[in-house]
């Protein structure tokens, strides 16, 4: 029977811990990550020693693996448990390099697990992680390149995981604009996340498309929904006309938010400045009213105001402004965290700012390693929504509504296809 590497079953017991749906120690899992991290540059540190990798055969001359010992550092978590590769039948006796940089301090562990996460394309910054004093780089080239090309791994089990375990309430997709190809136009990678009936954020979807066009985002969504994602009651998406008949294909039994950040900000152009506190002020009183009712009177008292002198203005307000008061039909401790998708659009701006730092990110594999690694880590401290038993009852009771009235929408259709279909039987 092979032996596997210690980082190997380290790894597997990582999969396992996310895999799990019961709820996880936070600090287990940092614990775990780190060992990872630790157990992988080790390895990579021996094969460089013996110029072979882990089944390979080589010059025996230059020593053979000889199994592992046990590793400890401290951390803020606690302390780490590693395996230590043990070499024997050198000519010198072997001594990790890299173990006398982390020994007794994770300083350096840590940036590399920063910079791998959140920065992960810099080959540069993370040699610099683990490098002496002296101004000697421990951990080579092949070695660095290796622990980042575990970014697309992890990408692609991300991309491929069950969705079927999310009950997810709330949808959110929206789409950056990113040079996937090196001389190329940019080109759109959508995103999704999504609110849970526990209350929970989690990122459910990261995938290129050729542009925000309705063939590109429906395959996206219907990839999602093809790994087990249940209809939302709710779907956040800013205006792309693609992204909105994508939703309303896919998702058609759901209600269809319009982003307001992204509404606001289109009325202000149409706005002369000076006027623009008061009609702000006017749009919000109708866009975020108290329920779909007075939102209708809103409008009505927007329009008489301001339709002869703004005209543009007037038709932006009104442009798919159904779509822009559906977050008033959920519970109103909800309204806030629906009716944007402005926690994509912060994590973009980060995820902009990563690629100037990295100048040379280009590609859609390198693109998509560094937006995974930088949208992923910010995920795990996005805020739980507080959602009480008595709004998941309001909920349930209006996905219900919601199936009625599709169902309703639909009955026609239905019914004169099956009258037609009689009618042919009759002749034949």
């Amino acid at each position: 029977m092979a032996r596997v590497p210690a980082s190997e079953r380290t790894r597997n017991e990582l999969k396992q811990m996310f895999a799990g749906k019961t709820v996880v120690d936070r600090s287990a899992l940092v614990r775990q990550a780190a060992r990872l991290i630790v157990e992988e540059a080790l390895e990579s540190e021996v094969t460089d020693a013996l110029g072979r990798g882990y089944y390979e055969r080589g010059e025996r001359a230059r020593g053979y693996r000889n199994g592992y010992r046990v590793g400890r550092v401290k951390s803020a978590e606690g302390e780490i448990e590693f395996a230590v590769p043990q070499i024997s039948d050198t000519t010198e006796p072997f001594r990790s390099q890299i173990r006398e940089v982390i020994r007794g301090r994770t300083e350096e562990l840590e940036r590399l697990a920063v910079e791998m996460y959140a920065r992960g394309l810099s080959v540069r910054d993370i040699e610099r992680a683990f490098t002496t004093e002296t101004g000697a780089c421990v951990l080579s080239k092949s070695a660095v390149s290796e622990l980042t090309e575990r970014l697309w791994a992890d990408y692609q089990a991300f991309a491929a995981r069950e969705l079927s375990e999310f009950n997810v309430l709330y949808l959110f997709v929206d789409g950056v604009a990113e040079r996937l190809h090196l001389g190329q136009a940019r080109e759109a990678v959508l995103a999704a996340w999504g609110i849970l009936d526990n209350g929970n954020k989690v990122l459910l979807g990261l995938a290129p498309g050729s542009k925000e066009d309705t063939v590109s985002c429906r395959d996206f969504l219907r990839e999602l929904k093809a790994r087990g994602l249940i209809d939302p009651i709710l779907v956040a998406t800013d205006g792309a006309p693609g992204l909105i008949r994508a939703v309303e294909e896919v998702f058609p039994r759901a209600l269809r938010q319009r982003c307001l950040a992204h509404k606001m900000r289109n009325l202000e152009g149409k706005v002369p400045a000076e006027l623009w506190r008061e009609v702000k002020g006017a749009a919000i009183a109708a866009y975020q009213a108290g329920s779909p009712k007075l939102a209708e009177l809103a409008r009505q008292d927007f329009v008489m105001q301001y339709e002869k002198s703004l005209p543009s203005a007037t038709a932006c307000f009104l442009d798919d402004f159904a779509a822009c008061i559906a977050h008033l039909q959920l519970p109103i401790a909800h309204r806030r965290v629906t009716r944007t998708t402005n926690l994509l659009e912060r994590l973009f701006g980060e995820e902009r700012r990563r690629t100037k730092v990295i100048p040379h990110a280009f590609g859609e594999r390198a693109v998509l390693k560094l937006m995974y690694a930088a949208l992923i880590r910010a995920s795990q401290t996005w805020k739980r929504v507080v959602i009480s038993e008595f709004e998941l009852r309001q909920l349930e009771q209006l996905r219900e509504h919601l199936n009625r009235v599709y169902a309703e929408r639909n009955a026609p259709a239905v019914k004169s296809a099956s009258r037609s279909r009689i009618s042919s039987n009759v002749r034949t």
